[in-house]
């Protein structure tokens, strides 16, 4: 890879994807995350102004090979050929362009502790009846007793499985999408009254691989089943199973959630239901602030129709998977890498106005210097080899809607199928210019990385996973109802106006529905959410659909369940980064 120019219209990792070749982006994580080698076109998402029609009709102009899917909110996806993507983005309708990260569930029975037996079982006897339950996931094992009805009909009103090819037997996508296959309640009711189980697969083909998305809808919305119940049993349910190549292997890509929102949210408003949308995974890609497409999307989609979207905080609290502080003199960073492994990627934010000298040590002793001066004002990579590993660098530049700086790197082995150099790799920073000194450390999500690789003073805070750094959604934690105290593993957040995390809920061995008939006891702030998303259903249930507050939606559910949010043993500082405003109790924020 040689210098190449940035394009401000385009984010920092998408041009370092597009100046790199792509049998080297193959062998990295992320960077050919949106990239059809098949068709050598790129799915991109864009936020645009103007009218769509007009923007398409300049998109055809250019080239047959590009699409594009127009979302909310003035965003789109655009798939167009990798030739075409710098001239697309020139286009004046087009303001930004981001390439597709990919998402992973934050996996690690409803309790009592969150105060919801009190609303449920006795007066007000809240059930989240009339309420649309949305979640966004693995798909659901929808024929379990738990998401039916007395009479045995499905409480689904609609099933999109981004994964089936529709069309022929199957149904065709939704309106206004290109994949997968939609099924409305009277199919899904079909299929569970099919006389046999090879023609209720025949008719509906969907399959919960993983179990994640079954355990998240069952802990929000399960029906009472013996002694079991969800949080809201009489949810309406509205199931997104999310598509793209990392399905089965428990990751999706950014534009499959856009598309999985965008579909929620017109949903909700064509069947005039208020709508909680569950959102159970998270990445560490981005400055967590707010910035990136995805986090801007949210905040928009929170804005359409009576809607709440609940997100968790992820699992990267103890993950070894973040550092920061504030360059005053010089300091250095050790980063362990375990052995095997094949790629990984390092991303270091900070202020534009500081000025670092940053000199990278390989394991055996080699020093290598990563210089902006190397670079003019518009930013731009470069490649560095040091021992067997070849770097991808990449400086970038504030953008429309960041302040922040980013350096990227890309660490490959030189030789395709062998492993990084095992051991400590060290960055010295000593200050040059310095205003604020503040700079951030981040790994990708400890889910992709083995066992050892981190950070050896790595730091828990602000290790919050994207979207839930999001303004307008409910950002959940985990915490531990054993010993009334925060897991540690719930990402930490920060304490500003929009405070992060807002409260947590019970993460820890949580009962929920498992793939087999029966129970299991799962971990991570994956099934924390679902409490709180149950806990919204209820409360917009006692507001909007019985008439006591027809506001109780958007930021007002916020307030509600901050409000009512109780200590945890331990904390005495409220808000605060690891717990928020305290633990959810649905019954005080009714008061």
């Amino acid at each position: 890879m040689g210098r190449f120019a940035l394009s401000q219209k385009l984010e920092n990792q998408l041009n370092l994807a597009l100046e790199t070749p792509e049998d080297v982006r193959r062998q990295t994580r992320d960077l050919n995350v949106g990239y059809d080698l098949q068709e050598q076109t790129w799915e991109l998402i864009i936020k645009y102004h103007g009218a769509p029609e007009e923007l398409q009709s300049a998109m055809v102009r250019l080239s047959a090979g590009i699409t594009l899917e127009p979302l909310i909110a003035g965003y789109a996806i655009l798939t167009v050929p990798e030739d075409y993507v710098e001239t697309v983005s020139r286009n004046p309708q087009i303001e930004y362009v981001e390439k597709p990260k990919n998402y992973y569930f934050v996996q690690e029975g409803p309790s009592a502790r969150a105060c919801i037996v009190s609303v449920t079982a006795r007066e007000p006897f809240l059930s989240g009846e009339g309420v649309l339950m949305a979640v966004i996931d693995s798909g659901l094992a929808y024929q379990r007793r738990e998401f039916r009805r007395e009479d045995g009909s499905t409480r689904i009103r609609f099933f999109w499985d981004q994964t089936l090819e529709g069309g022929g037997e199957l149904p065709g996508p939704p309106v206004g999408f290109f994949q997968g296959a939609e099924f409305n309640e009277a199919q899904i009711n079909a299929a569970l009254f099919s006389g046999t189980e090879a023609e209720r697969r025949e008719r509906m083909p969907t399959i919960d691989v993983s179990g994640h998305g079954t355990a998240v809808t069952g802990i929000a919305a399960a029906s009472r089943i013996g002694e079991y119940q969800g949080v809201a049993p009489k949810a309406d349910l509205l199931i997104v199973k999310l598509g793209g190549d990392g399905a089965l292997a428990g990751y999706s890509k950014t534009t499959e959630i856009l598309r999985a929102v965008t579909y929620c949210i017109r949903k909700g408003l064509e069947l005039g239901e208020p709508l909680v949308i569950n959102l159970s995974f998270g990445n560490t890609y981005g400055a967590h602030d707010g910035s990136s497409l995805l986090e801007r999307f949210l905040d928009n989609a929170a804005e359409i129709g009576r809607t709440v979207i609940c997100v968790g905080s992820g699992n990267e609290g103890n993950s070894a998977g973040h550092v920061s502080g504030r360059l005053l003199t010089r300091r250095t960073v050790d980063l362990a890498v375990a052995g095997f492994e094949r790629n990984l990627s390092v991303q270091l934010w900070k202020q534009y106005p500081d000025e670092f000298r940053i000199d990278l040590r390989a394991p055996g002793g080699s020093v290598v210097s990563l210089m902006p001066e190397r670079l003019d004002a518009s930013g731009g990579g470069y490649t560095l080899r040091v021992e067997n590993v070849r770097i991808l660098v990449y400086f970038g530049v504030p953008t429309p809607y960041s302040a922040a700086q980013e350096i990227y790197l890309e660490f490959l082995p030189i030789w395709e199928g062998e492993y990084l150099s095992e051991g400590i790799w060290r960055f010295e920073l000593e200050p040059v210019r310095i205003v604020t000194g503040e700079y951030a450390f981040y790994l990708p999500s400890a889910v992709t990385r083995n066992r050892g690789t981190g950070f050896l003073e790595s730091s828990p805070d602000a290790t919050l996973t994207i979207p839930s750094t999001a303004a307008k959604v409910i950002t959940v934690g985990a915490y531990d109802v054993s010993f009334d105290a925060y897991a540690d593993f719930s990402g930490r957040g920060f304490i500003t106006q929009n405070s992060k995390p807002d409260l947590v809920a019970p993460g820890v061995n949580v009962l929920a529905p498992d793939l087999f008939g029966g129970y299991v006891s799962v971990t991570g702030t994956s099934f924390s959410v679902p409490i709180v998303s149950g806990s919204a259903a209820l409360l917009m249930e006692w507001g909007i659909i019985r008439g006591n507050d027809p506001w109780l939606y958007g930021e007002k559910i916020k307030a509600y369940l901050q409000r009512g949010a109780q200590p945890i043993r331990g904390e005495n500082r409220y808000p605060n980064e690891k717990v928020g405003y305290g633990a959810v109790c649905i019954s005080d924020s009714l008061k």
